[in-house]
C-alpha cells in the first residue's frame, strides 16, 4: 500500500513540464536515450532522501520555518543561474546527440535533483496531508516503503519523458533545435516565483 502510495503521488506530482522531466528530455534529445536513462536514474536517486528527510523531520520543520526559507534562498540563486546557462547553451549551434557518458548525465541529473528546494516542502506538506486522512504512517518500515515508491515513480515518470523525446526527434525539429530556450525561459519562471514567494 505504502510503495503504490508513494508511486503515484511521485509520478504524477512531476507529470507537469518542470525542471527535472524537461532537462531529461533535453538529455535525451543531445545525448541520446541511454544518457537520458541515466540523467533520470540520478535525478530519481536523489528523490530518496528528500522524501525521507520530509518525512522523519516533519514535525522539526514545522517547528522551523526558517530552515526551509534558507534553502528557498538559496535555490533561488541557483535557478537564475541555470537559465543563463541554458540560454548561452541555446545559442549554440544544436548538434543532436553528442557525448553519451552516462557518468556525466547521472551526476548532472543527481545534481540537479538536489537542487529541487520544492521536494522537500511538498512531501512534507503530503506526508501530513496523507498522515491525516490515515492513509500514511510515518514511522519504519512505512516509511522506507513509501520512499521505495516514490523512487520508481519518479523513475518511471523521468522515462516516459526521454522516450517522448526520441519522438520529438524525429517528429518536431523545431522543440528538439529550441530546447535550450525552453528550459532557460522555464527556469526564469520558476526563479521569479520563488522569489516572489520570498518576498511575502
Amino acid at each position: 500500500m505504502h510503495v503504490a502510495l508513494g508511486f503515484v503521488m511521485a509520478f504524477f506530482s512531476l507529470t507537469p513540464p518542470g525542471m527535472l522531466n524537461m532537462t531529461a528530455v533535453r538529455t535525451a534529445l543531445e545525448k541520446g536515450s541511454r544518457s537520458g536513462m541515466w540523467f533520470s536514474l540520478g535525478a530519481a536517486l536523489v528523490v530518496i532522501p528528500q522524501a525521507f528527510v520530509a518525512l522523519v523531520f516533519a514535525k522539526f520543520f514545522a517547528q522551523h520555518p526558517e530552515v526551509v526559507d534558507r534553502l528557498n534562498y538559496a535555490g533561488l540563486l541557483v535557478l537564475f543561474l541555470l537559465s543563463v546557462m541554458f540560454f548561452i547553451q541555446a545559442r549554440k549551434k544544436f548538434k543532436g546527440e553528442g557525448s553519451k557518458k552516462k557518468g556525466r548525465s547521472f551526476a548532472i541529473g543527481a545534481l540537479m535533483s538536489s537542487m529541487n528546494m520544492l521536494a522537500i516542502p511538498f512531501y512534507l506538506v503530503l506526508s501530513s496531508v496523507l498522515e491525516n486522512r490515515g492513509l500514511l504512517r510515518t514511522e519504519q518500515p512505512f516509511i522506507n516503503l513509501f520512499v521505495t515508491g516514490v523512487f520508481f515513480g519518479a523513475f518511471s515518470l523521468f522515462m516516459v519523458y526521454v522516450r517522448f523525446a526520441a519522438l520529438i526527434q524525429k517528429r518536431a525539429q523545431f522543440i528538439a533545435r529550441n530546447i535550450n530556450y525552453i528550459l532557460s525561459a522555464l527556469f526564469l519562471v520558476l526563479g521569479i516565483l520563488t522569489l516572489i514567494k520570498i518576498m511575502k
